[in-house]
């Protein structure tokens, strides 16, 4: 069904990175690592409160320091090698995509290892050790302070043209390790299906759009993706 030929759109979600041993979104009682969203997670919980937000992610900066790629994210950068269109497209905000070796990538919610100036927009990484500290970070290019590079709620995901155009040209569409109820993500699917793409989930358990998709693969993906990468490099 795939060949080099083929147009691939992926989407990953925490799911895959769980795997590593990051830790996912939030718990079952909505708390995100004993905080609530609106503190940790929002425009206005960084207005009230930058040092506990900054604190957060500083904490989230260095557990990246502590786990590796796992042979899901490696498993898509031997697809990625093997077709002429390919395209990644992940709702997580650490690197390990990165440490994997995949190349044509975007960040739709940002990520972990950036910052952004609230004043002028300027971005800078920041995974030196000297940057994870509880400090404050200045802007290079305006002296103001730099904020994480994420996408908080009521905040528009980055690159969502790129994002729809492949979406409308693809021949295939895979979803791995995700919910499949996060807005705008959750209707990637859907916007494949319109226009005539193949879809294929991969999830440790049945997502809630799980009957959209033409195939679906329950179990991990760090142990079914390099079965089915094999296979459809193979053929």
């Amino acid at each position: 069904m795939i060949t080099k030929q083929t147009r691939v759109v992926i989407l990953t979600g925490a799911g895959i990175s769980a795997e590593s041993g990051i830790r996912t979104f939030r718990a079952a009682d909505g708390l995100w690592e004993d905080h609530r969203i609106e503190e940790v997670a929002t425009p206005e919980g960084w207005e009230a409160n930058p040092q506990l937000v900054w604190s957060f992610y500083q904490q989230r900066r260095r557990q990246l320091l502590e786990v590796e790629s796992n042979s899901g994210h490696k498993a898509l950068v031997e697809l990625e090698k093997y077709l002429d269109n390919f395209l990644l497209v992940t709702q997580n905000v650490d690197n390990l995509h990165e440490r994997a070796g995949s190349q044509n990538l975007i960040h739709m919610h940002g990520e972990l290892e950036k910052l952004r100036c609230q004043e002028c927009q300027h971005i800078e990484s920041m995974m030196e050790e000297e940057h994870l500290g509880e400090e404050f970070i200045s802007c290079r290019q305006c002296g103001a302070r730099l904020r994480p590079h994420i996408v908080w709620f009521n905040e528009m995901p980055l690159q969502l043209p790129e994002i729809e155009k492949a979406l409308t040209q693809c021949d295939v569409f895979i979803a791995i390790g995700t919910s499949g109820h996060v807005y705008p993500a959750s209707g990637f699917l859907h916007t494949a299906r319109l226009n005539g793409s193949h879809t294929i989930g991969i999830n440790l358990d049945p997502p809630e759009n799980v009957y959209f998709f033409d195939e679906f693969f329950q179990g991990k993906a760090g142990e079914i993706l390099p079965h089915l990468v094999q296979r459809w490099t193979e053929e």
